[in-house]
């Protein structure tokens, strides 16, 4: 991490312990009996990975929330109620909400309005009003944003963090929402402090890995593809030597010609670097933040 930045984290974080200490609020513990029946008996799948499955819940009084398994399940009740814990003080635009949990033959964590769906919905559903150009940009945006706010603003840094169309979450605004975050790493351990527990080495492979998702998520925007089925392709073809010869074949039907091609070569160069960033990170999330907001300018690799 860039000293300067590094810096600054710890004083704005030393701000933020001042002014936001304290226990977590409004926290609801949800009838097990009572979010089954929102699922549908756990029918509702909205997508499933190797950290389990999210369903949409729509409760009686009309509410709609998107409810997780928690990765804790095989951990004891304190693992389960510290990751409560740690995502209840997590508070950021981008970010999906908890709201509360259950317990019961699963765990689970109940989070905010979904109520347009994910990203993935939009992309595959026919039925549904395809995202406009303008729309697809503040995804990206967005995103990125949410990804500075966990990994330089967020105490610990939150390294375990997943990125695709399928875990995008859009509210009533269609405003961006990650939904697959946590303290927990892939395997079920927590991740604790960098400096206690994880080598600069570690932390950049980290780092790498989250850009790099951010790129294949900047093509899936522009293409409308998603990367399940074919991140192999998509990959191959932003790092290919014939890019720009090829972007009208690849960009997205649904956006017709409604599209900047400014805009959109710009998104290009980044998603390209960010893939790059994966083994060889070369610009933090910051940075390409403040890129996709026209800030500062990336160079072409």
């Amino acid at each position: 991490m860039d000293p300067m930045i590094r810096k600054l984290r710890f004083r704005l974080l030393a701000w933020l312990r001042r002014s936001r200490s304290g226990p977590i609020l409004f926290l609801k513990k949800f009838s097990y009996k009572d979010v089954k029946k929102a699922t549908d008996g756990f029918h509702r799948i909205v997508y499933s990975n190797s950290h389990g499955a999210a369903y949409k819940a729509k409760f009686e009084g009309g509410e709609v929330t998107l409810v997780k398994e928690a990765r804790t399940f095989d951990e004891g009740k304190e693992s389960f109620y510290r990751e409560v814990q740690f995502l209840g003080r997590l508070h950021h635009r981008h970010l999906l909400a908890l709201r509360g949990f259950s317990t019961g033959h699963k765990r689970l964590l109940v989070f905010d309005n979904i109520e347009n769906g994910s990203l993935k919905e939009h992309f595959n559903d026919p039925l549904r009003t395809p995202l406009n150009w303008k729309a697809r940009l503040q995804i990206a945006v967005g995103v990125a944003a949410a990804l500075e706010y966990l990994l330089l603003f967020s105490n610990p840094p939150v390294y375990h963090v997943s990125i695709s169309s399928s875990n995008i979450m859009l509210d009533e605004n269609f405003t961006a929402k990650l939904s697959d975050v946590g303290l927990l790493s892939s395997v079920g351990t927590y991740v604790k402090m960098p400096h206690s527990s994880c080598s600069e080495e570690c932390m950049a492979q980290e780092c790498g890995n989250i850009i790099f998702q951010l790129g294949v998520l900047i093509l899936e925007l522009i293409t409308g593809q998603s990367s399940e089925q074919g991140s192999t392709d998509l990959i191959q073809w932003v790092q290919g030597s014939r890019l720009s010869s090829s972007i009208h074949m690849m960009i997205d039907p649904d956006l017709g010609n409604n599209y900047d091609s400014r805009e959109l070569k710009k998104l290009l160069v980044v998603a390209r670097l960010c893939i790059k960033s994966k083994n060889n990170p070369k610009f933090p999330v910051p940075q390409v933040f403040r890129y996709l907001q026209k800030k500062v300018h990336i160079p072409r690799d």
